[in-house]
């Protein structure tokens, strides 16, 4: 498994619950914030978006606290899509990369965003944000099968 990289790419973390998260990877799309397209519509074809998700599931789930999937903005345009007759979120189309859940507990120490901040939780409720390559290759590298695992 390769994970390919470029100078221009960027890294994302997107805070979705676990059960929302098993629902794009089985559809191959990415949705945040709600459904709002701003977040989406930074991102750019070729850049990463890991999920993390706090919750198994969104209001009444159990604490996770899990890096739960990984993938690539592929070169296609924000949509909407109609879920329910009042509910028409944006999305985006993502291609996932197999991978397992990895506990944020094993990595506080070892990610720039997290480092030596007792209130590590509190960029989690933008809900969408950037982080840099090293934390990405971090968190990419303890995802993915390490034997799998390399940097094109």
């Amino acid at each position: 498994m390769s994970v390919i990289t470029n100078q221009t790419s960027r890294y994302w973390i997107g805070v979705v619950s676990a059960s929302h998260v098993h629902t794009a990877v089985e559809g191959g799309f990415a949705q945040l914030c709600h459904g709002k397209a701003v977040s989406l519509r930074l991102m750019s074809p070729g850049d990463w978006l890991i999920y993390y998700s706090p919750r198994t599931d969104m209001s009444t789930g159990k604490p996770l606290q899990a890096f739960t999937a990984i993938g690539q903005v592929k070169d296609s345009p924000v949509y909407k899509y109609q879920m329910t007759e009042s509910f028409v979120p944006f999305r985006r189309d993502i291609r996932y990369v197999p991978c397992r859940e990895v506990k944020i507990a094993s990595l506080l120490n070892e990610l720039d965003f997290t480092r030596g901040n007792r209130n590590w939780g509190f960029t989690f409720r933008k809900g969408h944000f950037e982080i840099g390559a090293e934390d990405f290759m971090t968190i990419a590298a303890s995802m993915i099968n390490h034997k799998d695992f390399q940097i094109c």
